[in-house]
């Protein structure tokens, strides 16, 4: 390999960041112009690189709903450069022509947001062009102004992808604070859990996480492993899961053949431990599966069920039954589902969830024989 290539491959990933870092980076940087306006005019807007499906769309979106504040999605490969800068008018009093901005773009100068720019490298040039004084001036000539409250960001899909992406100009590229985002598995699989994905989508990353993500051998002129389309196959577990031969075909639709043949085997496996509730209760003896794959399975099963009582009194009955499994398994997996579990159903009731489990009576006992598991992979 030649000089040039190896430092192509370094600046490729040097600025690689993770889906949280690229969340407290948006925030971050939202508190920072909301705090002093004259930033907003400084700070860089946010360009983020990624192959289709990964999420980058999803985590701009959450950043803002998290913030309590306005969202524009501007999906510029459907646009024309006209969409972006707006058309004229003629002012009949005066004789004067006038430019009219789209009604999309935020007015009250007050207001606080994020204007996403999606698909900016699937845009045609003329798009980009006009897209310029938008991201580097935050305005549209000398009638309309972006609010000072609000940040811009923008993504696309990397040209090596086969995914519609064009090359960007140098004079747009310079505007940018440039991120490479790569699907992360253990990321996913946190927010998996807080974000009511089955146990079974759950459980079989966490089994295969090297099919979390995979454009290699897949034709991807038809459905194939992406953060993306799992979670669609969530949606249709929850929708198809009582009709496995829809079902299976549904999941080759969504992620492929090769991984769909692979996931539907987990999904029966995972369809064993649907009396998990009654394991938990007593109701029947604990049995921890010999084979790695049930074990993955039984976890996800664990983590999905325990948070979800009808009621108090129900939630401390599955907490003890909780604690019960997981004292009989291996101390990797034992891990694992207690690091699952403190992450509660979702982002605002993790702290809660972790409250709970780290003050209820059968916690000491079960730190003392596992906890040191538990901070190595707290540490990973």
């Amino acid at each position: 390999m030649s000089t040039t290539k190896k430092n192509e491959a370094k600046l490729d990933t040097h600025n690689l960041m993770s889906m949280e870092e690229v969340e407290t980076l948006i925030k971050t940087t939202c508190k920072a112009i909301w705090d002093d306006p004259k930033a907003a005019k400084t700070v860089p807007p946010l360009l983020m690189h990624s192959s289709p499906g990964v999420g980058k769309s999803s985590i701009v979106r959450q950043c803002a709903e998290d913030l309590g504040i306005g969202f524009v999605d501007v999906r510029l490969a459907e646009m024309e450069s006209v969409d972006i800068r707006g058309l004229p008018s003629v002012d009949d009093k005066k004789g004067e022509m006038r430019w009219n901005a789209p009604d999309f773009w935020p007015r009250d100068p007050n207001s606080k947001g994020i204007i996403f720019m999606d698909e900016l490298t699937s845009c045609p040039k003329d798009c980009q062009v006009a897209a310029y004084e938008i991201i580097l001036d935050r305005k549209i000539g000398e009638f309309y102004k972006v609010p000072d409250g609000w940040y811009i960001v923008a993504a696309g899909n990397k040209t090596t992808d086969r995914a519609v992406a064009m090359t960007m100009s140098s004079a747009l590229a310079n505007r940018f604070m440039h991120v490479e985002i790569e699907a992360d598995p253990d990321q996913w699989v946190k927010w998996a859990q807080m974000n009511d994905v089955h146990p079974s989508v759950t459980g079989y990353i966490q089994y295969r996480p090297m099919n979390l993500f995979s454009m290699e051998h897949e034709n991807l002129e038809r459905g194939w492993p992406s953060p993306r389309s799992w979670h669609r196959v969530s949606e249709m577990c929850k929708l198809y899961g009582n009709n496995e031969s829809l079902l299976r075909k549904i999941v080759y639709g969504l992620v492929g053949a090769p991984k769909g043949v692979e996931f539907m085997e987990f999904y029966k496996l995972n369809r064993q431990f649907d009396n998990v509730l009654d394991m938990m209760y007593g109701k029947i003896p604990v049995r921890i599966p010999d084979a790695n794959d049930g074990k993955y399975a039984l976890c996800s099963s664990l983590i999905y069920i325990l948070w979800r009582a009808k009621d108090e009194e129900d939630e401390k009955k599955r907490i003890t039954g909780f604690f019960k499994i997981i004292s009989e398994m291996t101390p990797d997996f034992s891990a694992m589902s207690m690091l699952g579990a403190m992450n509660g159903r979702s982002k605002a009731e993790s702290t809660d969830a972790a409250k709970k489990l780290f003050h209820h009576p059968s916690y000491k006992a079960w730190s003392a024989k596992y906890g040191t598991a538990l901070r190595k992979r707290i540490a990973l």
